[in-house]
């Protein structure tokens, strides 16, 4: 798949996220990397399919203001090996961004986990 068809699948999915969700996307950006970088891979493990990097709402005080967006990345190649077809590719997507929108809420990986939400 192309960059711009995955990116187009990526704006489809992120409209398709409950409201709730959207509405706590304070200074959020999605972007979209082919793969991780070889130290992120080293620090997260091979296969990482999504990366949230900023300050969560948990922990922004009242003088949060004036920062750069908190990112979530979404690796493409890595994402599109785990699926057989777009529709797959879709759901995966939507899973992965709402993984990493409940790290801008502040859950853990262990969290989700002992919530059995993965």
């Amino acid at each position: 798949m192309n960059n711009a068809e995955f990116e187009k699948i990526t704006a489809q999915s992120i409209k398709e996220l409950p409201e709730f969700f959207k509405s706590k996307m304070e200074n959020v950006i999605i972007i979209v990397s082919d793969v991780p970088s070889k130290t992120m891979e080293r620090k997260m493990g091979r296969g990482l399919l999504g990366l949230y990097e900023g300050v969560p709402l948990l922990e922004r005080g009242y003088s949060y203001s004036g920062f750069m967006p908190d990112k979530i990345t979404l690796f493409k190649k890595n994402i599109e090996n785990t699926c057989s077809n777009k529709e797959e590719i879709k759901k995966k997507i939507l899973h992965v961004v709402m993984h990493e929108i409940a790290h801008h809420f502040g859950i853990t990986d262990e969290e989700l986990r002992e919530q059995g939400i993965y």
